[in-house]
């Protein structure tokens, strides 16, 4: 899962441009170099950092943190990079604790500002500031943050949770079953919002919602707020023909024997998998 940031951000000093441009000429620094595409270069099964140049902090070299090793940016390429690249989604569950997180990060920033380079106001260009967690308006002053949108995931089981109910997209690989989730509307709880989109997906009525965790997913600007629910699986189920290709219960034996029932399951990287590995091993 991507839940495993343990650097320290340090929001509160990346608003002072001299701060962050002694920590980008420090000898401490270390830049990760992204691809506008969110490809990073990976050496050895780690991600593969540069020094900066030192000479001046382009304003695209975004501040990540710090912590006892370095001081940490991310730095947006158009030059290629050498050796072997990969996304988030490819390498996010096998990279340690710091690199995951300071991944995700750094994708995060790189998508929003991929898509909210002008002001929303009035359309100017506006300029990045806080190491890149900020971008100004030079003609009204507003000031705009990155977009976080909040999105529920929850695995559905019956009372005895001897089974869970997955659904599948059409453009999901062969045998892909995951969790339902669906983006909390305005003024919506996420309690709400889970019992909204699970009868909007499938027609099931749930109870007994509950949280379990939570997930930055910056594809491309998700919080993912997973939840544990409970529903008769008794009660026909009624696919939403805008919303799922198809939805069923599965029992623990074919969750747990998944290949040798052609199911495919959600991938290690993804909330949705912590939360059918959370009921396989408690129930």
């Amino acid at each position: 899962m991507l839940s495993r940031g343990i650097i320290d951000r340090r929001t509160v000093a990346r608003a002072d441009p001299a701060v962050l441009d002694a920590a980008w000429s420090s000898a401490r620094a270390r830049v990760l170099p992204i691809t506008r595409e969110g490809l990073v270069p990976l050496r050895f099964g780690a991600l593969a950092y540069q020094a900066p140049d030192v000479a001046q902090r382009p304003a695209d070299a975004f501040y990540l943190g710090a912590d006892a090793d370095a001081e940490w940016f991310a730095a947006v390429t158009d030059t290629p990079l050498r050796g072997r690249l990969a996304g988030l989604r490819d390498v996010g569950a096998d990279l340690d604790d710091r690199d995951a997180g300071l991944l995700v990060h750094a994708v995060a920033l790189l998508n929003w500002h991929a898509t909210h380079r002008h002001c929303p106001r009035c359309g100017t260009l506006t300029e990045v500031g806080d190491g890149g967690h900020v971008r100004r308006c030079p003609v009204d002053g507003s000031t705009h943050f990155p977009r976080t949108d909040p999105a529920v995931i929850m695995l559905v089981t019956d009372p005895g949770a001897g089974q869970v109910l997955l659904g599948r997209q059409p453009s999901w690989p062969a045998g892909r079953y995951s969790c339902l989730a669906g983006f909390a509307e305005p003024g919506e709880s996420a309690e709400q919002a889970v019992a909204r989109e699970v009868a909007e997906e499938t027609g099931a009525v749930v109870h007994d919602i509950r949280y379990l965790a939570s997930q930055p997913w910056p594809f491309p600007s998700s919080l993912m707020l997973g939840y544990r629910a409970v529903a008769d699986p008794l009660v026909p189920l009624v696919i939403g023909a805008d919303e799922l290709q198809d939805a069923r219960w599965f029992t623990r034996a074919q969750v747990v024997d998944a290949a040798g029932h052609g199911l495919l399951l959600p991938p290690p990287v993804s909330i949705a998998r912590l939360l059918v590995d959370d009921w396989l091993e408690n129930g």
